[in-house]
């Protein structure tokens, strides 16, 4: 048996439980704009040096997994989507604040690029906020999609963005865009 089955030659990709759609599909988008976070995700891990967040995004990216199949799992399907929990936003949250209390964490726009590992997550915090928006288009165009899944990765773009403030505070960089000029509001509403 070969992964080159030649069976999406013509456009079109396999669902959870058989379907086929056209790889155009909302569907599609929003589960392998999951697939491209992860990836990005695991480039990161795969160059960060902080044990805690190297563990922390590992598991991250376990949950995208059940993320992702939720999304590729319509209703039709006989096969039941893996389920995305309240607890799962509520796990990112606590780490959110947890590394807010964090002394010196930027409450500035950051300038990406200061640090290799940080700017990494600087990149998978932006492929986040864009599959956020495929994940919202799809539940848009009247798709039910679980709300978790939204709450989920409107907060793990704000955990991404912390990660890289962490990795920069640890290696005593200041990122802030302003420089040496007065910040911003802290977490400014621009961005959130």
């Amino acid at each position: 048996m070969s992964i080159a089955t030649k069976r999406g030659d013509g456009g079109q990709t396999g669902l959870a439980g058989g379907i086929r759609i056209s790889k155009a599909d909302l569907r599609v988008e929003a589960y392998g704009s999951v697939d491209e976070l992860n990836t990005v995700l695991g480039f990161a891990r795969s160059i960060c040096t902080n044990k805690e967040i190297y563990d922390w995004t590992e598991t991250i990216q376990r949950t995208l997994f059940r993320v992702g199949s939720a999304l590729a799992t319509p209703p039709e399907s006989k096969k039941t989507p893996p389920v995305v929990t309240a607890e799962d936003v509520e796990t990112l949250t606590k780490l959110v604040h947890q590394i807010e209390a964090t002394e010196g964490i930027l409450a500035d726009w950051s300038l990406p690029g200061a640090h290799t590992e940080s700017a990494a997550y600087e990149m998978a915090r932006t492929v986040c906020r864009r599959t956020e928006r495929a994940a919202v288009r799809l539940a848009s165009s009247g798709v039910e999609v679980n709300s978790e899944i939204l709450a989920y990765l409107n907060r793990l773009s704000d955990l991404i963005w912390l990660f890289g403030r962490l990795i920069e505070v640890n290696a005593g960089i200041d990122a802030r865009l302003r420089g040496g000029e007065t910040a911003g509001p802290k977490w400014s509403r621009a961005w959130k």
